[in-house]
């Protein structure tokens, strides 16, 4: 694996991670009983924004080992995504 497919597989992984975490532990303004003029009550009370980038890092890193050592080891690549069978014969 390159060192750019390795960083894209990374980012990737990093924001698919961050949109899970994101709702995790949402308090809307409504909910905490203090609406800001101008804003949706939909609106978030406190984003946490750096303690949710930081618990999507670690995850990511994670997932992103797991990911590294199937692609590298050989036991898994992009043949195996192959599910109609349309690339069997090209290789």
């Amino acid at each position: 694996m390159t060192i750019t497919a390795a960083l894209v597989l990374f980012a990737v992984t990093w924001f698919m991670v961050f949109f899970c975490v994101l709702p995790m532990r949402f308090k809307s303004q409504a909910q905490a009983g203090d609406v800001e003029p101008g804003t949706p009550r939909s609106a978030p009370a406190e984003a946490m924004i750096k303690p949710k980038a930081k618990l999507t890092t670690v995850i990511s890193l994670v997932v992103f080992a797991v990911l590294y050592l199937l692609i590298t080891s050989g036991r898994w690549g992009i043949y195996d995504l192959d599910v109609f069978g349309l690339w069997a014969n090209r290789y």
